[in-house]
């Protein structure tokens, strides 16, 4: 129904190609006080709940260690791993995150009538949301730093004359390692993006299988990219899983100190300076509406629309206070959703807990809403029962929505006591005391409400729901493979690279990139001591939890003041993590070939990394020394030192281990997060661009553009800013990755006989983004034309990689496009320098682009000069072949010796040469080129690439 929609508020682009409306046919929520659907409908409903956080002091750290005690929480759900097909070798290293998510996942398909039902598995993906890191990230990260506290107890008794006996010191190793665990897969275990590589192998799905990260703003924006594939034609499920656990004292330190913490009033009261921090685990599961109904699901509501914004202003992190925007956001959702505002009659308010930003909240919405509107719209929020969830938060808000519409039911706010008495003042909104039936329009449009969301980062979302009427007869459809058709043509939209930034081992910038590249000098070599302590950590030889058997790095120097021109405040910017500030730097070199002042409209910025940040896993650490206290207690000082001279030693190895600067500053959080890089660039650029943080494994930054993509297509934004950042040339890293015997002895060799491991690198890469027909008109500058990318998810096994599922990733990015595998001129490998690794993948590419008689495909690998950088790799590789399209030549690899005669290159045909040579020029067409990035879990992405000629 779309009329009272005014002239002004419709958009004739690319938003209103395609608003047919999302069912969300399936749903599952664990939370402190609800483990069920039903037992969560009864919480937001109820009159009287529980108190929120289910009565979880929020301060508490958890225990550690396999034999932690339940509390009152989420600890007490017995969930068996082994349900999910999960080997006991991987369980104990699996976070307690995962697990949840798991399940959380299964009792979503089973509310949706199951997988043979609900679950197409071949176009099925799974958006995870999720924030900062888990138990496990903290766990490792104390059972390697905990051997450094051991080590300065020992240096303290012998700079006193008392030597410690070897035997005790590795007892207390052996302590550190009961007391935090370790097994050869923790690394796997740790990484977030396992979750939704987990979940698509319990369940035998082939789509993406991405984490996303926003702050606050999390689900909302797992949401919309789930929303973005499903209209766009890219999958016909969404999977949808958020959770956030109080892994650790940090959350509740790290917010604390930024003054968002406040248990003693609601949050949409006056006198609310923050919230209590909650937790919770749900699941969505999604389809379009033609699909659902054609299916015969159950719809419990659906999703007409939404827009997300971003209030660009520099500085420490905090919410907008900005009625403009807001009305801006809202308007925008209106527009997509093609329904007119004021027919919502229930508003999910963000509830954030500090009383200005709630005012500025419904000051602006209210403009929008309250038009001509006569009986005032109900409001409310699901923090007044859950707390702050955080990366739940939005879901948890959606879910609440989706329920009271299929309930017919506007659900009550609780009473504080000291919220405003019956609205409002001053709004077009008013407070429900008790829960209502929610009448039917007397016009006969759908019962409507909408949902606020908001991120410590500036972020703004505002989506808009509507009732199915289950009765109500639907006008033909379009048949499945008739709207996949459909889809297809109209999504494949050309994207033009505008500028990019690069800054990797001996490259500060992307000219050095390519210079080192056409020289054929690495960056890699022996770990400077600032990075490894060799004395305490290396250990040649010998398979360790605790120690690395490789010392080989491709490290780069991290910046250590802002790009010229950023007013930063200097003791913000040394507390930036280091990935966060070389993001800076990246960012700078970016906009230095093309101004950022000249980006209009709103836009997007995704940056591929891992999601536990270094500087994180630190400052939870120094704030859990005593755990690391605990486990090495018995270790038994020599006699000889008086009482005292051990409480001293002790005092002062723990305030060295402790020591870390800001741990104490309002801005931690911002150091914290790994969103944080993104918005970063957003807020001291002055870009009214979304930013947000991706993770899938090693193929993060291919993830990362595959969402800005899907946004430029679907017309959400005008602009984007992707690519990836890494910093894993650290000892934590190195311990882990050789414990699973994943490195290299000497040196990553891609595609040789002597291939034995891969060489971690540091690096990132950004590229500027805008749709081809845009940059055109707008004469920009255009160094490569983006043509398609495919995503995948093998299904099989977390670790090692697979054939079938790579093709699949492959195949789909050749469906965006009208030109063919014997066409594509050079591919950018994955290259990772396994022996089984470099097997499949070669397989996987003779699959697709053998063609009997086609020119040699060139082959290389950018790892193979900077090393494995995860996270950044597939920037690394899209760097380089905008490099190689822009200088008509096909890049060399290095250290290179032998090729592998197993990989049978000659079947394809296909070459990898040690030297740069000149890529021929094709009259009938471009230059065109591949870029493959696979990661942990089965996660496969692959990106076509032409060049652009001036005269196309």
């Amino acid at each position: 129904m779309t009329s009272k929609l005014n002239a002004q508020d419709i958009h004739h682009g690319h938003e209103i190609e395609d608003a047919e409306p999302v069912a969300i046919v399936g749903m599952s929520a664990l939370h402190p006080a609800a483990r069920s659907v039903e037992e969560y409908w009864d919480l937001v409903s109820a009159s009287s709940p529980p108190h929120p956080g289910g009565g979880v002091d929020p301060r508490a750290d958890p225990p550690w260690g396999p034999g932690r005690v339940a509390r009152r929480g989420l600890d007490d759900l017995d969930i068996d791993p082994a349900r999910f097909g999960i080997p006991p070798a991987q369980a104990g290293s699996m976070a307690r995150l995962q697990i949840l998510m798991l399940e959380a996942a299964q009792r979503c398909v089973e509310d949706a009538g199951g997988t043979d039902r609900a679950l197409p598995g071949e176009r099925t993906d799974v958006v995870v949301g999720a924030c900062l890191g888990t138990d496990r990230h903290y766990a490792n990260a104390l059972r390697v730093e905990g051997t450094r506290y051991i080590d300065d107890l020992a240096r303290g008794c012998a700079a006193t004359g008392q030597e410690l006996v070897e035997h005790v010191v590795e007892e207390a190793r052996q302590s550190l390692l009961r007391r935090f665990g370790g097994a050869a897969h923790d690394r796997v275990g740790e990484m977030v993006s396992t979750i939704p590589a987990r979940i698509a192998t319990a369940f035998g799905l082939h789509g993406r299988a991405v984490v996303c990260e926003a702050a606050d703003a999390t689900s909302f924006l797992a949401l919309t990219h789930a929303l973005a594939c499903l209209r766009g034609g890219g999958a016909d499920t969404a999977l949808v899983v958020t959770g956030q656990r109080r892994e650790s004292g940090l959350l509740a330190h790290a917010l604390g100190t930024k003054g968002l913490l406040d248990p003693c009033a609601g949050p949409l009261s006056e006198r609310s300076r923050g919230l209590l921090l909650g937790e919770g685990v749900g699941a969505l599961l999604l389809k379009r509406l033609s699909d659902a109904v054609r299916n015969g699901d159950r719809v419990y509501a659906t999703i007409r629309g939404c827009a997300v914004r971003q209030d660009p202003r520099p500085g420490p992190f905090r919410r907008t206070v900005s009625a403009e925007l807001w009305e801006e956001t809202v308007r925008a959702a209106y527009r997509a959703a093609l329904v007119p505002a004021d027919s919502v009659r229930y508003l999910e308010c963000v509830g954030s807990g500090v009383a200005h930003e709630t005012r500025a909240e419904t000051a602006g919405v209210g403009r929008v809403l309250g038009r001509g509107a006569g009986a005032p719209v109900a409001v409310g929020s699901v923090r007044d029962r859950l707390g702050h969830t955080l990366a739940n938060a939005g879901l948890a808000s959606v879910s609440k929505v989706a329920l009271a519409l299929y309930h017919h039911t506007i659900p009550p706010y609780r009473d504080f006591g000291d919220a405003p008495g019956t609205g409002l003042p001053g709004t077009a909104f008013r407070i429900p005391r008790r829960a209502e039936e929610w009448c039917p329009d007397p016009h006969g449009a759908p019962r409507r409400a909408a949902v606020d969301g908001a991120s410590v980062t500036g972020v703004l979302c505002h989506l808009v729901m509507e009732e199915y009427p289950r009765k109500m007869a639907r006008p033909a459809l379009l048949s499945p493979a008739a709207v996949r058709g459909k889809r297809r043509a109209d999504g494949a939209e050309p994207i033009a690279v505008l500028a990019y930034g690069g800054y990797f081992a001996g490259a500060p910038d992307a000219d050095a990139f390519w210079r080192a590249t056409l020289s054929g000098r690495d960056g890699i070599g022996p770990a400077p001591g600032s990075r490894l302590d060799r004395e305490l950590y290396h250990s040649p030889g010998k398979l360790s939890l605790l120690h690395t058997y490789s010392d080989r790095v491709a490290p780069v120097v991290v910046p250590a003041t802002p790009p010229r021109g950023l007013d930063i405040d200097p003791c913000r910017y040394a507390e930036l993590d280091g990935a966060q500030r070389i993001v800076l730097a990246v960012a700078d070199e970016m906009f230095s070939r093309y101004d950022a002042s000249e980006l209009g409209g709103p836009g997007m910025i995704a940056v591929g990394s891992n999601l536990s940040l270094q500087r994180e896993r630190r400052a939870n650490s120094a704030l859990a020394v005593e755990e690391v206290e605990s486990a090495v207690a018995a270790l038994a000082l020599p006699e000889r030192l008086s009482e005292d001279e051990q409480k001293a030693l002790r005092e002062k190895v723990r305030t060295d281990f402790a020591e870390l600067d800001g741990l104490w500053s309002p801005t931690l959080i911002d150091s914290c997060l790994a969103s944080g890089s993104a918005a970063l660039v957003a807020n001291e650029y002055g870009l009214a661009a979304v930013p947000m943080a991706v993770e899938a494994a090693c193929a993060s930054s291919l993830a990362a553009l595959d969402v800005v993509i899907g946004a430029l297509r679907r017309g959400t934004v005008d602009y984007a800013v992707a690519g990836g950042v890494e910093l894993p040339c650290n000892v934590l890293d190195l311990v882990l990755c050789s414990s699973l015997r994943l490195l290299s002895h000497d040196r990553i060799r891609p595609f040789d006989t002597a291939a034995d491991g891969f060489t971690p690198g540091d690096g990132c890469a950004l590229f500027l983004l805008k749709r081809y027909v845009d940059a055109r008109r707008a004469g920009d500058p255009i160094l490569g034309v983006i043509r398609g990318v495919g995503a995948s998810s093998d299904a099989r096994s977390l670790i090692a990689p697979d054939v079938e599922g790579q093709v699949r990733a492959m195949r789909r990015a050749f469906e965006q496009v009208d030109f063919a595998p014997v066409t594509v001129d050079y591919l950018e490998a994955h290259g990772t320098g396994t022996r089984v690794g470099d097997r499949t993948e070669i397989a996987a590419v003779s699959e697709v682009y053998a063609a009997p008689g086609r020119q040699p495909l060139t082959i290389g690998s950018a790892k193979s000069f900077f090393g494995h950088t995860f996270a950044a790799a597939g920037g690394a590789g899209l760097l380089r072949v905008l490099r190689a399209l822009r200088a008509g030549t096909l890049p060399p690899n290095t250290g290179l010796r032998s090729i592998n005669p197993a990989l049978d290159l000659a079947a394809i045909p296909a070459v990898v040469p040690t030297e740069a040579s000149p890529w021929p020029a094709v009259p009938e067409r471009p230059r065109r080129a591949a870029v493959s990035s696979f990661g942990t879990g089965g996660i496969n992405y692959h990106l076509l690439v032409e060049e652009h000629r001036e005269d196309s």
